[in-house]
């Protein structure tokens, strides 16, 4: 602590002082000048001296002060002085002005003060931390008292000047430094110098940080166990990691590939923080952060860009145009993308804007410089990025691109059209060609009818190829003959909806139609099968015609036409007799007539007329074939049908009928019935066969059959010489008539006999067949073995049986060996089934044989077949 030597501020010492040292008056109105000198500035007393009450004489107050020495440390408008503000020792004027008073000869006076060096008072503790990097010495002063005067030098312990702010980076101790301020004459007793220490401590250094970048799509199997180390540098190493993953304070290595897993992408941010030793309490701890930034790339597959929108040149001046993406199989996150894309054609060109992505839909604008002409522009999408991506990831786009047009107008320049000449209340086909300025495509042109016929904004659509095109004018626009013009005046594109007008007329010929007023037909009543002849008259100064007719009534038919020319104005032409097929009466109906010279035709109303055709007798009907047995002696008379309206004739040309007592034969025989009026129906012919039946002959072998196939009686008559009329019984005598469906016996004996049942004449002799159902193709069937049966009396598959192998090889042997080869069991057809017990004939007895694995070998003996070997499996 700094002894205070002087205070010459003191109240009571200050008024001895001025009766001790005698003052110049010399203005009364503003005092007398004065001096002072104050050695121990850092007083609490002198931050407040009032220079007006240290002025002698008797001053006028409300005067102004100045401070004359720029110690700053003056208000002027009070007069007092902060003598802790002043930053030196030294000597200092301020001077009063009094106010204008009447009689005052000099109106100013001065105080003169002189303070003593002071070089403060140094804190009781001077400590900084070394990442400071710089330190002013003046902060280890005491704080809660006056400052020092600035105007001294610092130097080091080795006496060396140094600045007032030092560097202290990277050092650390204690340093002893001295402050000296220049030394005031008035005050030789005040002390000039000071000296601190600083305390210089060591920061703690948790180093340089790098953020890591990676794209979770690309995998992070080489990131499961990543340390954090890698991205750190210039630490200490005792501190610690913090962050998403570790799990103790020495713990620095992360699973990033299951964080990702769980979390998706996004920052993860890791902080290492560097703890400073115990017995440093100055420097705090510290931390040192960073990110690891994991991505996802963005898929893009599936989704659609659609450009909008296509125009037609007239609009390019004014066009604008948007692009709209809308994701695809993987949904797109909200927010703001750098969409990047490409425009074809000759102003074409690369362009990156930024727009949002809106629940899957991004929407953005597209420059109309792209499209300043005619053509097709391809604008392919060649990335989409999110603003806030870091690029750790590149995103899949494929094939993201859409076409806009700029489509032409169309053009009819040079075009031609040729309407065809038609007839009154008829369409007429106008033909277009030329039109080379038409891409091939659908149109809808407007055009205008004048002259005979007027009719103004009609529409017809089209299709174009190869400059050429038609277009129908209906027949309710040409109800009037004689000439119109046709002009089409607008034509616009059905595809790109661009319209353009135009100006091609066309000359329309349109030909009267004939006169139906006076049109006639008459047809007289026929016979049935005679030529029906109708007449058609009225037809006036017509040359040749073409005349439409149909049918109703007991005949109809759909349209008929015939062509003729005309002779004195009427045709003449025969009903096609396919067409009457029917008696009774039959109307006939014109419904057109053409002139074949113009072409043009008329519907006809009420010209008809109603005919009759008379039946004749149909011919009769009789059994077509009659059949009689010989011996019974048939004639004419036996025929049926009889009566006085038939007669039979041996041929159909034949006029002459045959005498009722005509012996009957086998040939044909024809009938015709006569009506009343005189008309001879068509003739029946029927077939006479008069029957003399030998005894069926059987087939060579025809008795065997193999009984797998089910044999039939059927089966039987198909295996004789006629297999259609035979009929068998189960005895030769008195017999039993046997169904066809009924099956076969081995070894009954059948006899059949032949009976027609049309003419019911039975044979005289009798076939007798004795059957054989063993006679079996073993080709044609499959052939099977069981490989294991249960014998335990519930009549399911309690016996060991090869089916149908008695059919197949009648004369087959087998035989059943246990595991030692011994024989259980021998079969054959007459004993084919082992029921799980020892043959007697084996040696072993009768008994049970154990649940288990048994053999066979089975002998064929039938198409050099050999022995089968196979095993069965017995359980019970």
């Amino acid at each position: 602590m700094i002894k205070k030597y002087i205070n010459f501020l003191h109240i009571s010492f200050f008024f001895a002082f001025l009766f001790v040292f005698p003052q110049n008056i010399t203005a009364q109105c503003a005092g007398n000048d004065t001096s002072i000198t104050i050695c121990d500035i850092s007083d609490p007393v002198n931050k407040s001296i009032s220079l007006f009450s240290l002025l002698g004489g008797t001053p006028t107050p409300g005067g102004t002060w100045t401070d004359d020495s720029l110690s700053r440390g003056l208000n002027p408008s009070t007069g007092v002085l902060n003598g802790h503000v002043i930053r030196r020792g030294g000597t200092f004027q301020y001077t009063y002005t009094a106010p204008s008073t009447s009689g005052c000869t000099d109106n100013t006076s001065t105080v003169t003060i002189t303070i003593g060096a002071y070089p403060g008072v140094p804190a009781p503790y001077a400590t900084v931390c070394n990442d400071s990097e710089v330190f002013s010495l003046f902060t280890a002063f005491n704080s809660t008292v006056m400052v020092p005067h600035s105007n001294g030098i610092w130097t080091n312990s080795a006496g060396q000047v140094v600045p007032s702010v030092i560097p202290i980076s990277g050092i650390s101790g204690d340093f002893e430094f001295t402050y000296t301020v220049p030394v005031v004459a008035a005050c030789p007793t005040n002390p000039t110098s000071i000296k601190v220490i600083v305390s210089i401590f060591r920061a703690p250094k948790s180093g340089t940080t790098n953020d890591l970048l990676l794209c979770g799509s690309n995998g992070l199997s080489a990131y499961s166990n990543y340390d954090l180390n890698n991205l750190i540098s210039g630490q200490d190493s005792t501190g610690q990691w913090s962050g998403p993953g570790i799990t103790s304070g020495t713990d620095h290595n992360v699973d990033l590939e299951s964080l990702y897993n769980a979390n998706g992408p996004g920052d993860y941010s890791y902080a290492y923080t560097a703890v400073s030793v115990p017995s440093n309490n100055i420097c705090p701890d510290k931390t040192s952060s960073l990110t690891i930034t994991i991505e996802k790339s963005l898929d893009f597959t599936g989704a659609r860009l659609v450009v909008s929108s296509d125009i037609c040149e007239n609009e390019i001046s004014a066009a604008t145009y948007s692009g709209r993406i809308t994701q695809g199989v993987e949904a797109i996150p909200n927010g703001e993308y750098k969409v990047t894309f490409n425009v074809s054609g000759p102003n074409g060109g690369t362009q990156t804007v930024t727009a949002n992505f809106v629940n899957g839909v991004i929407s953005f604008p597209i420059a109309s410089t792209y499209f300043r002409q005619v053509g097709t522009f391809n604008v392919n999408i060649i990335n989409i990025v999110a603003t806030a991506s870091k690029g750790a990831c590149f995103n899949t786009i494929n094939n993201l691109a859409d076409d806009l047009n700029v489509y032409t107008l169309p053009y009819l320049d040079g075009a031609v059209i040729i309407p065809t000449t038609t007839c009154q209340n008829k369409s007429s086909l106008v033909l277009l060609s030329n039109a080379s300025r038409l891409a091939d495509g659908s149109y809808t042109i407007v055009y205008n009818v004048t002259g005979d016929n007027f009719a103004l904004g009609q529409t017809a659509i089209i299709n174009v190829v190869g400059g050429n095109s038609s277009f129908v004018i209906p027949a309710s626009l040409n109800s009037n003959s004689g000439g119109s013009i046709i002009t089409i005046t607008n034509i616009t594109n059905n595809t790109t909806l661009c319209t353009n007008i135009a100006n091609i007329k066309g000359n329309l010929i349109i030909n009267p139609l004939p006169n139906a007023a006076a049109v006639r037909i008459v047809v007289n009543d026929v016979c049935f099968n005679d030529p029906v002849t109708a007449s058609v008259s009225g037809l006036g100064n017509l040359t040749n015609v073409t005349f439409s007719y149909v049918l109703s009534g007991s005949n109809s038919s759909i349209l008929q036409t015939v062509t003729l020319p005309v002779v004195n104005g009427k045709i003449d032409f025969i009903i096609p007799s396919n067409l009457l097929v029917n008696t009774g009466a039959t109307v006939i109906l014109g419904t057109n007539l053409i002139n074949n010279i113009t072409s043009c035709d008329v519907n006809l109303n009420n010209v008809f007329d109603s005919f009759l055709i008379n039946p004749i007798p149909i011919a009769p009907t009789a059994t077509n074939s009659q059949v009689f047995c010989k011996l019974d002696g048939a004639t004419i008379a036996n025929l049926s049908p009889s009566g006085a309206q038939y007669k039979w004739y041996n041929s159909d040309t034949s006029t002459t009928a045959l005498a009722d007592t005509y012996v009957l034969k086998s040939e044909n025989y024809y009938l015709r019935e006569t009506s009343l009026a005189n008309c001879t129906s068509p003739a029946t012919m029927i077939t006479v066969v008069v029957n003399d039946t030998p005894a069926p002959v059987l087939n060579p072998d025809g008795q065997n059959f193999c009984g797998l196939a089910n044999p039939k009686i059927s089966d039987l008559s198909n295996n004789t010489n006629v297999p259609s009329t035979v009929v068998w019984y189960d005895a030769r005598n008195n017999g039993n008539l046997l169904a066809s469906t009924s099956l076969l016996t081995d070894k009954a004996t059948y006899y059949g006999i032949d009976f027609s049942t049309i003419t019911t004449c039975i044979s005289e002799n009798t076939l007798e067949v004795t059957v054989s159902l063993f006679d079996c193709d073993t080709s044609q069937y499959a052939f099977f073995i069981p490989d294991g049966f249960s014998p335990n009396g519930d009549n399911v598959n309690d016996t060991f049986t090869i089916p149908d192998i008695n059919y197949l090889y009648p004369d087959y042997s087998i035989e059943i060996f246990n595991r030692y080869g011994n024989v259980l069991f021998k079969g054959n057809k007459n004993k084919p089934d082992w029921d799980g017990k020892n043959d007697e004939a084996s040696g072993f007895g009768n008994g049970i044989v154990p649940n288990g694995v048994y053999f066979y070998i089975v002998n064929f003996n039938k198409d050099n077949r050999r022995p089968q070997q196979g095993r069965v499996y017995l359980n019970r």
